[in-house]
């Protein structure tokens, strides 16, 4: 259950933030659509080359990504929709970045980069797609190193630095590291389940988001 950033510790940081916005009547939603249009503005930084900016911006678009849900449920307004259009919207604008520097790396043909990249984009879409398939079959799947917040910050450490050879190293290696983390941890559950006895039906699928209640929730990013 290790994170580099513990859930805890976010949610405190983020508390008097989330008191003040849930004031201004904004719509979680509505932030969630900015924060992807935001990220594909960082994604065009990024190819450009312009990577300390492309560093800076990407913590700005995290900013998004962390209260959005945090705001829902503070206020009262999860819905599975929101739920959906979160999740929907963090895959996209984390593709979207990657795009960027995928774009800055065809550029200058730098083949280790490029394959780095479509490693470490399988593993974060694997991260999540083991995390809603296990919630879809309505077992909690939330363990591993590199979660979303994590790996949002690697990107943006890396760019900061000028050291993306070695983050996109590190992110190939445990995002696919993560993903086969929650494959065993659910066999694993599934195992003592099995032998403790029958276990009651459990619904074929769930929505998967930070964004759903906690009376509709089945696992950032």
């Amino acid at each position: 259950m290790f994170r580099f950033i513990p859930t805890r510790w976010k949610e405190a940081a983020l508390a008097p933030l989330i008191k003040l916005l849930a004031k201004t009547g904004i719509s979680p939603n509505w932030l969630s659509l900015v924060g992807f249009a935001f990220s594909v503005g960082v994604a065009w930084v990024i190819a450009l080359g312009q990577f300390t900016w492309g560093g800076v911006l990407v913590l700005g678009c995290s900013f998004f990504d962390l209260v959005d849900g945090a705001l829902a449920r503070a206020t009262g307004r999860s819905s599975r929709f929101g739920a959906l259009l979160d999740s929907t919207l963090d895959r996209f604008s984390e593709a979207a970045l990657f795009f960027g520097l995928l774009v800055f790396y065809i550029g200058r043909g730098s083949t280790a980069e490029l394959l780095l990249i479509y490693a470490t984009v399988v593993g974060s879409v694997l991260v999540s797609y083991v995390r809603a398939r296990a919630e879809g079959l309505g077992l909690q799947c939330e363990v591993g190193i590199l979660s979303r917040t994590e790996r949002v910050i690697l990107f943006a450490l890396g760019l900061l630095f000028h050291q993306m050879l070695i983050v996109l190293w590190i992110m190939a290696l445990l995002t696919n590291g993560t993903a086969i983390h929650r494959v065993v941890y659910v066999w694993q559950k599934v195992g003592r389940e099995r032998s403790s006895g029958p276990a009651e039906p459990r619904p074929t699928k769930q929505p998967t988001s930070s964004r759903v209640a906690p009376s509709e929730a089945s696992d950032p990013p």
